[in-house]
């Protein structure tokens, strides 16, 4: 199949729709990002990188981090991480406080922010250095140490955090989590600076096309029962409350940041990583979103 001229086919008919979504106005470093960027790329089980538009030039990839530390913890942890952390779809904003006070300081899955808070206290605390070991976790998966974080971005969000130092300050009183607030916040920022291509977010998640092994580095980084349940957690939480319309549309599993980028996978087949700015109401990528729906059914390949 000629991907790149499905990806130029599909675009082509979605630039003329409006895009009336924003860049994520919270975070000042995002506000700034060109809305009108878009990369898209497409890393089959065999090998292959199909690629379109802006997409070698790397952007905030945000939430889909999440997946990543989630991954890096549940080979430390296994089946124990789920004692602090759901798997629950939340139904709420990603940054709601009403439900975790509910449910007592156990947030309802680890894609949402609360979730992804406890998931870094965690590698906090079974980590000798937690920054330095999560992205040489994330370059055993592509074979590239390039990727790093982006210390302007993490000023940036460290600057408007009042929701995310409420979740933990709430989630602290349930003495759900374990280590200072600073130090866990400060790596939680650091890991949702990093910045990918949509050339390397789609390698780098190839690991959960291909039964937990890197197509790129060759490496096994989960085994085939955790790369399982990663995925099912990404199809049914992975786009926060907005995760059932995904999956309704889509039909893949997947995830999404408010830097603009989505990734889903389809096991046994391919990765594929698309990016534009401007999101949704619910923090989802609006084109992006629209792409995918459209790009799984011109070539008839979703899970289901």
């Amino acid at each position: 199949m000629n991907y790149r001229e499905t990806f130029s086919s599909i675009y082509n008919v979605l630039s003329t729709l409006d895009n009336n979504g924003q860049t994520a106005q919270y975070i000042p470093e995002l506000a700034q990002v060109d809305p009108e960027k878009f990369g898209v790329s497409l890393y089959t089980n065999t090998g292959e990188l199909h690629s379109f538009g802006d997409a070698q030039e790397k952007f905030s990839i945000q939430s889909i981090v999440k997946v990543l530390s989630l991954a890096l913890a549940y080979t430390k942890l296994s089946s124990k991480i789920w004692e602090r952390v759901g798997v629950e779809p939340s139904g709420t904003p990603f940054n709601s406080l009403v439900q975790l006070e509910y449910e007592k300081g156990i947030p309802r899955n680890p894609f949402i922010n609360a979730g992804a808070i406890v998931v870094a206290d965690i590698l906090i605390s079974v980590l000798e250095n937690p920054e330095e070991e999560f992205l040489t976790f994330i370059h055993s998966m592509i074979g590239d140490t390039s990727i790093e974080y982006n210390t302007s971005i993490a000023a940036s969000e460290k600057s408007c955090a009042h929701r995310n130092l409420a979740l933990v300050n709430l989630m602290k009183s349930f003495e759900n989590i374990k280590n200072d607030i600073d130090r866990v916040m400060d790596f939680y920022f650091n890991i949702c600076s990093i910045c990918m291509t949509t050339d390397e977010l789609a390698k780098v998640f190839s690991v959960l096309s291909n039964k937990g092994t890197s197509l790129v580095s060759e490496k096994e980084i989960l085994t085939p029962r955790q790369t399982k349940r990663i995925n099912a957690v990404m199809q049914t939480c992975g786009f926060y409350d907005e995760s059932g319309e995904f999956a309704f549309k889509v039909g893949l599993p997947g995830k999404s940041g408010v830097g603009g980028g989505i990734v889903a996978v389809h096991p046994g087949e391919y990765s594929i990583a698309v990016w534009s700015p401007k999101l949704n109401k619910k923090g989802n990528s609006l084109l992006g979103s629209k792409f995918l729906e459209a790009f799984t059914t011109a070539v008839e390949s979703s899970i289901f």
